[in-house]
């Protein structure tokens, strides 16, 4: 071989995330010999700016409410607890470094190539870094995740992206919020939580769009009980700067807001798909820069694949995770039809409390299957809100279809949500009736039981 020649591979992975990393590993099981790009921190946006650090963040803000409470039910604790940022953020990334350096160890151990370099199609199987090496492949997969987006409008560089949360080292004083998704949502509550005066601006009606009405509706009143402003129909056109740093927004009349000391915006993500070779090896986008991919996560490009949030489906770690390990079994372990069901993917927003969902909302299935819909729902205080007293409040539901009542849809917002769902998307996933949950003793008490008791 000359020092032109390319290095050959099995697969080349273009990108360090959640799918590149997942598809690396399985492929090497399997045998392959295998190259993965990374030029930043492994773990992508999930690891260093995502589901990790705000989860974490999540953590910190669901203890400063359980302080609160133990205050009220009689423990010695300040019923505004003190909470040193500076100092989380150094255990929170600490424990980020050691998922750093697990990925670092288990890649040697799986004798996967890792290569701090960007990488960049130069054909349907090459790839090139940008220190001018060349790899070359059967089989290349793009795992390069998204961005988060900034408005274009005058101003808009005196707020931050969402990426921008985990920059900060103290609670702002007063947050402006702009976005309804699960991003604003999780920042809002945990920003209230720690002692900012947060409010959110958002274009639509609601927040969370996609998600069952009843759920948001409960979670818009708990916000608004806990102090959170929601302004609906908001059009931002402008930022303007404020005294000593602060910030104003000036919506579609130059109604102009009071001053924020910060300003995140949560608007959506694009895909990381620009400047990476793809027009050179026949790889197609949609209007939006996402991959397009089959259901076998083929691009246009023969031999050339994509998996995560560059493909701009199910936008989550899990999802991006299963996708590649079943592309891996595919294209190296003999197992011609794996592919990922994309159908009933359970999703979680950590909000405060978190929702959790799967399957159908109401209206989803109305419009599907129309008068065979039964809704079944239960709106109640969790034994800690009853004991403190507070108004906030839980609400579960349920979607089911037909005279066996078949269960389509299960709608949590309430503690523990986010455990609970896991274990009743696998009886959605198997085809579980009312029937089959009224079946099953509760256990109580407990906020889960409602699930098995609903009629």
């Amino acid at each position: 071989m000359s020092a032109t020649d390319p290095l050959e591979f099995d697969l080349v992975v273009l990108g360090g995330g959640s799918g590149g990393l997942a598809g690396a590993f399985r492929a090497a099981a399997h045998g392959a010999r295998v190259a993965l790009l990374e030029p930043a921190e492994l773990g992508g946006t999930c690891v260093n700016a995502g589901c990790v650090p705000k989860k974490a963040m999540w953590l910190a803000a669901q203890l400063a409410s359980q302080i609160g409470a133990a205050a009220e039910l009689g423990f010695d604790v300040p019923a505004v607890p003190g909470f040193d940022w500076p100092e989380f953020i150094t255990d929170r990334q600490r424990y980020i470094d050691g998922i750093h350096e697990s990925y670092r160890r288990r890649l040697d151990q799986a004798g996967v190539v890792l290569m701090p370099r960007r990488g960049a199609l130069q054909g349907p199987r090459t790839v090139v870094a940008d220190d001018g090496t060349r790899l070359h492949a059967r089989h290349v997969l793009i795992a390069t995740g998204s961005h988060p987006l900034r408005p274009r409008i005058p101003g808009a560089e005196l707020g931050g992206v969402s990426d921008d949360f985990f920059a900060l080292r103290r609670a702002p004083a007063r947050v402006a919020l702009v976005g309804g998704g699960y991003i604003s949502v999780e920042l809002a509550g945990v920003l209230q939580a720690l002692g900012s005066r947060v409010e959110l601006f958002v274009r639509g009606p609601r927040l969370l769009s996609h998600a069952d009405e009843d759920v948001v509706a409960q979670l818009e009143e708990n916000y608004r009980q806990l102090g959170v402003g929601l302004h609906f129909g908001y059009r931002l056109r402008e930022v303007e700067p404020g005294e000593d740093g602060r910030v104003r927004l000036l919506d579609a009349d130059g109604a102009a807001t009071e001053a924020f000391d910060t300003l995140l915006y949560a608007i959506g993500r694009r895909a990381n798909s620009a400047g990476i070779g793809l027009d050179r090896a026949g790889v197609a986008t949609d209007a939006r820069g996402n991959i397009a991919v089959d259901a076998f996560q083929n691009t246009t490009a023969e031999g050339v694949y994509a998996v995560g949030d560059v493909v701009g489906r199910e936008t989550l770690t899990p999802v991006a995770i299963a996708a590649a390990r079943r592309l891996m079994d595919r294209l190296f372990g003999g197992r011609e039809d794996a592919r990922l069901d994309y159908e009933l993917v359970p999703t979680v927003v950590f909000a405060h409390p978190p929702i959790g969902g799967v399957g159908l909302t109401e209206a989803q299935a109305r419009e599907r299957h129309g008068d065979a819909v039964r809704v079944y729902r239960s709106r109640f205080r969790p034994m800690l809100q009853a004991l403190v007293d507070t108004p906030l409040c839980s609400l579960f539901k349920l979607v089911c279809v037909g005279e066996e009542r078949r269960v389509v849809g299960i709608h949590l917002f309430g503690e523990a949500a986010d455990e609970i769902l896991q274990g009743f998307a696998v009886a959605l996933k198997l085809g579980a009736t009312l029937a089959d949950l009224h079946d099953t003793v509760a256990i109580h008490p407990t906020s889960a039981e409602e699930l098995v008791l609903m009629s």
